[in-house]
Order: structure tokens, then C-alpha cells, then sequence
């Protein structure tokens, strides 16, 4: 099967699982409108059915060209969340994810990764209308890692350890201003 056309599917087979109307209020499609208060409590549940299983072996970019490499542990537990520009409960995710990675700072290293086919063609413009000063731009214009993470639908966020090694995971949009959320944080980073 072509590269062109897996990537197609995976697209296709996320786009099915996402809300692409854009939150009440939204500018443009993709503006956080509304602001923090507004966010209802997320859809997800933390779902603990792949603890164990390491992180995908991959190398991300950011529009800068910096570059992340994954696989193995770094030492510091990672909570990568899988997102998108046209999606309407990852745009809700955003200013919850940016709070979390600004209370934790160096506890918990939260990578954000788009999954936009234009890369940074749409996160730029994304980013340059929101204020997420704490979150990582890094793009997966090929869903490498939404496939390796047999991620389906978007939001998907997982918890790993610092050996690399996934503790639980999140499909679906997820109060991460929660108790329960903070709470399962703090219980691994224990």
C-alpha cells in the first residue's frame, strides 16, 4: 500500500472521530474563544488497557527544525497529546494542557504534537492567535506517531513514565484541570 494512501486513510479514520465544528464563539475555526471558564468538563476517561507498553520509537520536528526523539525514557514522565487545528475538542484541550504544563514545569514534560497534514502551515497561525506560551509546537504532518499510537480519533493523550513506558491514556477530549486528572498525574509521577 502507498505511503500517500495509509496516510489518507489515518486521516480519514481521525477526522471521523473528532467534532470538526469549531467551539461556540470560535474565530476563524480554530480560536480558543471563551476562555478558560467556558471549558466544559471533557468526554474521556482514563483508560489503563496499554500500561506498559513503550513509547513509539520516532523522531519529531518543530517548525523551527528542532528536533524530539522518542523511544526509550528520559527520566521525566512525558504526557504527549495528539491534536489538530480542525478539531474542535483538541482546540478545547489547549488552554487546560498549557495550565498543566506550566503547574508541573520540569516534573512532567507535556508534548503536544499536531497532526495536521500542512504542518506547520496551520500550527503557526494556530499558535500565533492563542496564548500557550508552555506548549511545544512539534508536528506529525504523516501521523507517524497517531499510527504507532494506534491513536484513532482525536484528542488522544497518554501518560508515559520516565522509562518510557505508558502508564494510561486518554481518547477523547479530558478536564485536565480536574482532581481525577491531576490526581492520576501525581500518582505517577510518585
Amino acid at each position: 500500500m502507498s505511503r500517500f494512501l495509509l496516510t489518507s486513510l489515518i486521516a480519514a479514520f481521525m477526522l471521523s472521530g473528532c467534532d470538526r465544528s469549531p467551539p461556540s464563539g470560535a474565530q476563524g475555526g480554530d480560536a480558543l474563544g471563551g476562555g478558560k471558564e467556558s471549558l466544559e468538563a471533557g468526554v474521556g476517561e482514563i483508560d489503563r488497557a496499554r500500561a506498559g507498553e513503550p513509547v513509539p520509537e520516532l523522531t519529531l520536528s518543530d517548525p523551527e527544525g528542532a528536533e524530539l526523539v522518542l523511544g526509550g525514557g528520559t527520566g521525566t514522565p512525558m504526557l504527549i497529546n495528539l491534536w489538530a487545528t480542525w478539531c474542535a475538542p483538541c482546540i478545547k484541550e489547549m488552554p487546560l494542557l498549557d495550565d498543566l504544563a506550566a503547574d508541573y514545569g520540569e516534573q512532567l514534560q507535556v508534548v503536544t504534537v499536531s497532526q495536521d497534514l500542512q504542518g506547520a502551515e496551520a500550527v503557526e497561525p494556530f499558535f500565533a492567535r492563542n496564548d500557550l506560551p508552555n506548549l511545544p509546537r512539534w508536528l506529525d504532518p504523516e501521523t507517524e506517531l497517531g499510527t504507532a499510537m494506534e491513536a484513532g480519533a482525536l484528542p488522544v493523550t497518554v501518560l508515559y513514565d520516565g522509562e518510557g513506558r505508558e502508564v494510561w491514556r486518554v481518547a477523547g477530549d479530558y478536564n485536565w484541570a480536574s482532581a481525577e486528572a491531576r490526581g492520576a498525574i501525581d500518582e505517577a509521577l510518585n
